[in-house]
């Protein structure tokens, strides 16, 4: 999975790949290069008291550490650059990814979730591949490299690379087989965190209003010491990483001293060969840690990289069609022909042969008991789900033979539970439209019965909005949600449950106001008042997924039974009269 998305997204750098590998390689050898001209300083010109070789051959290893120094800054620039680029692209890839999902995929992963792959688990794959090519990418040609170079120096002392190099790989490769379980856990634990919280912000309000602070703290504080817990063992085991590669690199040195001294004392090796060799031995370690250090990072990155591929590998159930129809007829006419729809794992589907036709200037109301597949159906026709049997048309033409522009375009939503984005009045109405002049933000106001409160806020259309409307009742985000649709004047006004929050005066007031400017408009009304329904040109009646009724209020009083109880329901609470 890692090597996959790596693979994928690292194509487009491959210039930039080279660069830093030609850098760290030029560093690597720059800094192997060094313990050699150390140990010729020591073995010729110190032995020997020529001041004139340790000034010359001084002088060289100050231009090497100099090259040395420039190199590694470019190759730290280039890779964070590498690795930054990286990242963006795969977030890029992620959202539009999300973007194009219906909301059954949304559903399967999770909000918590989607946010974590797209921050945490892309920051987690980041971070190895800027370690690596900032640090790792030069250790080979030091390994390698200090291996032959020791050899050179002195042969006989190189038996003990022969132990400490094993020794240390496999120490270390125990340590993070250990870590991937671990990290496994952590991301979901992260997941779950991040679902608590997002609750509790969401309903602060209810957790106020039924005092359950109490109750939400002891969630979330089991859901953090799980996070830390987690967190913790991750630590502690990579925590032994260092210790283990200092005590080998120790042991591996003092090894090398002993050794030493006695072949220099038997006139084997010069003292610089044995200080040169030390040297290289330490590079060679550091190394082999330093690659190990990257596999440490390796079991996280490849759990996170694991959870992004499954989303970018996820196809959206609503798919495009190849040759998606572009142009329709001007007069927008909704057919649903034996609609039904089927969540995934359901035992029984949510609708079931739904047929009806509405043509433009007419209004459909749908009505019905709480889980009746009333929001399903409007949700078919907008396509954030696709239907699994039937056919819902536009104008003649499939919605899933449709580009979804053509579709959108001609589609205004009002949803059950309305969403304003931070920002403005006016940056949200825009939403709608996105030229919209002033006059069509307050014509649009004014029908959606919302121009006396934006008025009276503080600066108008530049009134500021919290997000998610938090800032405004639930009446005035309804109202300020309808306006969003209206100033797109779709040829489909989608109102599902739309009225809800609003009383009765505001209601009648809205629906008088709506009817002129819906005239060459399909009209689609999900709600729970009759009064609000009663004047609409057909009312589709669903029981269980199934259409137990459609007509006008007449004709169904005269002989839908399920509709007959609902307005008794409602005449004997509010007082109405049928």
């Amino acid at each position: 999975m890692l090597k996959s998305l790596l693979s994928t997204v690292l194509a487009k750098y491959k210039k930039l790949i080279w660069i830093v590998i030609v850098f760290q390689a030029i560093q690597a050898m720059a800094g192997l290069y060094l313990p050699t001209l150390n140990a010729d300083i020591i073995n010729n010109g110190v032995v020997k008291h020529d001041i004139g070789y340790i000034w010359t051959y001084g002088g060289i290893m100050l231009l090497v550490t100099f090259a040395q120094v420039i190199f590694s800054i470019s190759s730290v620039y280039v890779g964070s650059r590498l690795a930054m680029g990286f990242g963006r692209d795969v977030r890029n890839m992620l959202f539009h990814q999300v973007n194009d999902f219906s909301s059954r995929e949304v559903a399967q992963f999770g909000a918590p979730s989607l946010i974590t792959r797209i921050t945490n688990d892309v920051q987690q794959v980041q971070m190895l591949v800027l370690m690596t090519c900032t640090l790792i990418l030069g250790a080979p040609f030091t390994a390698i490299g200090g291996v032959f170079l020791a050899m050179h120096q002195d042969l006989g002392l190189s038996r003990i690379l022969m132990v400490s190099i094993p020794i240390l790989a496999v120490a270390l490769s125990l340590i993070i087989g250990s870590m991937v379980p671990t990290f496994r856990r952590m991301q979901e634990r992260i997941d779950r965190i991040n679902e608590i919280l997002r609750e509790q912000l969401t309903g602060i309000r209810i957790v106020r209003a039924f005092v359950r602070e109490p109750v939400e703290q002891e969630r979330f504080r089991v859901a953090n010491d799980a996070v830390t817990e987690t967190a913790l063992t991750g630590g502690r085991l990579q925590a032994l990483m260092f210790p283990t590669a200092t005590l080998v690199i120790n042991f591996s040195s003092v090894a090398v001293v002993w050794f030493g001294s006695d072949r220099i004392s038997q006139q084997l090796m010069k003292p610089g060969s044995m200080i040169a060799f030390l040297t290289y031995l330490t590079q060679i370690l550091m190394s082999v840690m330093m690659t190990t250090w990257m596999a440490a990072l390796l079991p996280r990155a490849t759990v996170s990289a694991e959870r992004i591929q499954e989303v970018l590998h996820t196809p959206t159930s609503v798919v495009i069609a190849k040759n998606a129809v572009s142009k329709l007829s001007q007069t927008a006419v909704l057919e649903f022909n034996g609609v039904g729809f089927h969540y995934p794992g359901a035992e029984a589907p949510v609708l079931q042969d739904i047929s009806f036709t509405v043509r433009a200037g007419q209004t459909l109301a749908i009505v019905g008991s709480t889980g009746s597949g009333k929001t399903t159906l409007v949700n078919l026709i907008p396509r954030l789900f696709d239907v699994t049997s039937g056919v819902v048309s536009l104008d003649g033409v499939d919605v899933r033979e449709l580009a979804p522009e053509a579709l959108w375009s001609r589609v205004g939503i009002v949803p059950q539970k309305p969403y304003l984005f931070s920002g403005t009045v006016a940056s949200n109405l825009t939403y709608g439209k996105e030229d919209a002049s002033e006059d069509e933000m307050w014509a649009a106001l004014r029908i959606a019965q919302a121009e006396d409160f934006v008025r009276a806020m503080p600066g108008g259309l530049d009134a500021t909005i919290a997000q998610g409307g938090s800032n405004v009742s639930g009446g005035q985000r309804q109202r300020l949600a309808i306006a969003r649709a209206l100033i797109r004047q779709p040829e489909i006004y989608l109102f599902d449950d739309s009225f809800s929050a609003l009383d009765l005066a505001t209601d009648a007031r809205l629906r008088a106001a709506l009817a002129p400017n819906t005239s060459n408009s399909v009209v689609v009304v999900v709600a729970q008042r009759v009064s609000t329904i009663r004047e609409a040109d057909q009312i589709l009646v669903l029981e269980g997924g199934h259409c137990v009724g459609l007509g006008t209020h007449d004709e169904l009083l005269a002989d839908c039974p399920t509709y007959q109880e609902i307005v008794d329901s409602q005449a004997s609470v509010n007082g109405e009269v049928s």
